[in-house]
């Protein structure tokens, strides 16, 4: 059964631990992610881009297929279905299609108009118990071709989302997504620091956790950040995994090109990463 992620980050926050945020784009990546999940008693939430969603015909396919799973490998610990990045027509169609959260980014509108559209799907999601992620302030990095430079939020602008009744609140403090340029100035925990004054016990959401040093993300988790969010590293670890596979012409032997062996070295690699992922969050046994 899928749960709203409201609950699993209000203890995180109260308990200064983070919850794994882990993009799933097929069978086997959401696989490892509930089977890590379970063998670690740790919370999860499993995020899913609109072009992922595309990719997997459909955020019904997406929503049916997880709950199955769900099912299917016996998962009791607290898995929530979250749309990542979410446009306003996106956020409405996994509503509808099941999700238990949605993230809708109105970071690229202007503030009024991220304010309206933000409120009136937190009144849908919460008549239906759905947690809803908003965001202030462009992550940089590109996602699903949208490009950002690492912008920080304006305090008083999160504030005003945050008065909205969001659940958690995704807020640009100099992070980016994908790989980290050298260049990059690290974090900025000032901003941080002045956006979790405004914002009080909001669950807060780091985006772009690939990368970024264990020792900043600790720090980020002490000052309110409760939801971490993890997909460069899986697709890395995946792609090396398969890549030594085919490598050491391990597809040539016997059936090693059956699909179910040829991914399953990558899938293996995912569950390694996200176990990482939850010891480093402190979310291990949270369940």
């Amino acid at each position: 059964m899928l749960v709203s992620a409201k609950d699993m980050l209000v203890k995180a926050k109260a308990g200064h631990y983070g919850i794994g945020h882990f993009n799933i784009n097929n069978l086997e990546w959401t696989k490892a992610i509930l089977l890590t999940a379970q063998e670690n008693n740790s919370p999860a939430i499993l995020g899913v881009s609109e072009g992922a969603g595309k990719y997997m015909c459909g955020f019904k396919t997406v929503a049916d297929m997880v709950k199955a799973m769900v099912d299917s490998l016996e998962i009791t610990v607290p898995i929530a279905l979250h749309l990542d990045h979410g446009s306003y027509d996106g956020a409405k169609a996994c509503i509808a299609a099941g999700f238990s959260s949605v993230m809708f980014d109105g970071s690229s509108l202007p503030i009024d108009e991220n304010i309206e559209k933000t409120k009136e799907l937190v009144d849908i999601c919460h008549s239906k118990g759905i947690s809803i992620e908003a965001e202030v302030g462009a992550i940089g990095g590109e996602e699903d071709g949208v490009v950002g430079m690492g912008e920080c939020a304006d305090p008083d602008e999160c504030k005003k989302i945050a008065d909205l009744g969001v659940d958690m609140l995704a807020a640009g403090i100099g992070n980016i997504h994908g790989v980290y340029p050298e260049n990059w100035q690290g974090l900025n925990f000032e901003v941080l620091d002045a956006i979790q004054q405004q914002t009080g016990d909001m669950p807060l959401v780091l985006h772009g956790g690939t990368g970024i040093p264990e020792d900043m993300v600790k720090k980020a988790i002490d000052l309110g950040v409760s939801k971490i969010n993890v997909n460069t590293e899986c697709q890395l670890v995946f792609a090396a995994a398969t890549r030594e596979y085919i490598e050491a012409g391990k597809d040539r032997q016997g059936k090693g090109f059956d699909p179910r062996k040829l991914l399953l070295p990558g899938t293996e690699a995912i569950k390694v990463k996200v176990k990482e992922k939850m010891e480093l969050f402190g979310s291990i046994d949270k369940a």
